[in-house]
């Protein structure tokens, strides 16, 4: 899934091009080398409590009135610069331009921030965790257009979850997994469904049955009734 850092899917303004640089880093969260993760973690738990430390300035002073504007957007430049999730952006956690998600610049590093949710999770909880970040990216993944690299990515991205022990919003992929539906995903599904593991079992058969069966609603509890054997 992961991709150099300077290839983008849209050409960006220049302050996105030296933010996507400077950020190069965070692909070290997703590293299989335990040394070049760990040197990632310092840094994102750097930018943390720089970032901690600026909205806590934020509070002192005798002209707070004067000052709050200003020292806000401050603090979450230092965010943008330091650390995910605030790298993506602001209001609903993260944020880009008018038009498509796929040509936003910095999708490669929303793409990451969800891949490093689903190979590292305890690493994420404790560095990054940010549920509603997670589910705002994952509808907007769903909704908008697929082209075949983010189609592949996401097709990956959709195996690497059922894969694992359910987590907070998992449920979300099911939208983009009928959003790229299709041979190469349903493959993987099979392939997890005929697995070892109990629990890639139970989740490629819940995916492939809401694939099959579109007019039902992916719903707590339609997932409840999968995991009484009902469905």
């Amino acid at each position: 899934m992961k991709k150099p850092v300077t290839e983008t899917a849209g050409a960006g303004t220049g302050n996105d091009r030296a933010w996507i640089e400077r950020s190069s880093w965070a692909y070290g969260l997703v590293s299989p080398d335990p040394v070049v993760r760990s040197a990632a973690l310092d840094r994102q738990a750097r930018g943390q409590r720089e970032v901690e430390a600026a909205f806590d300035r934020m509070y002192q002073g005798p002209s707070l009135a004067m000052l709050l504007f200003p020292v806000r957007n401050w603090a979450r430049t230092r965010a943008i610069d330091r650390c995910l999730p605030g790298a993506l952006g602001s209001g609903s956690g993260y944020s880009y331009a008018r038009g498509s998600i796929s040509s936003w610049p910095r999708l490669p590093l929303a793409l990451l921030f969800l891949e490093w949710e689903a190979r590292y999770p305890r690493e994420w909880t404790e560095h990054a965790k940010s549920w509603g970040v997670k589910q705002a990216l994952i509808r907007d993944l769903a909704a908008t257009d697929h082209d075949q690299q983010l189609r592949t990515e996401l097709v990956e991205l959709v195996d690497l979850v059922v894969r694992r022990a359910y987590r907070c919003k998992d449920r979300e992929y099911v939208r983009v997994a009928r959003a790229v539906d299709g041979d190469e995903l349903r493959e993987r599904l099979h392939d997890a469904r005929g697995s070892a593991d109990p629990t890639a079992r139970l989740h490629a058969g819940y995916v492939l049955r809401l694939l099959d069966r579109p007019e039902i609603p992916n719903t707590r509890h339609v997932w409840r009734t999968w995991l009484a054997g009902a469905l």
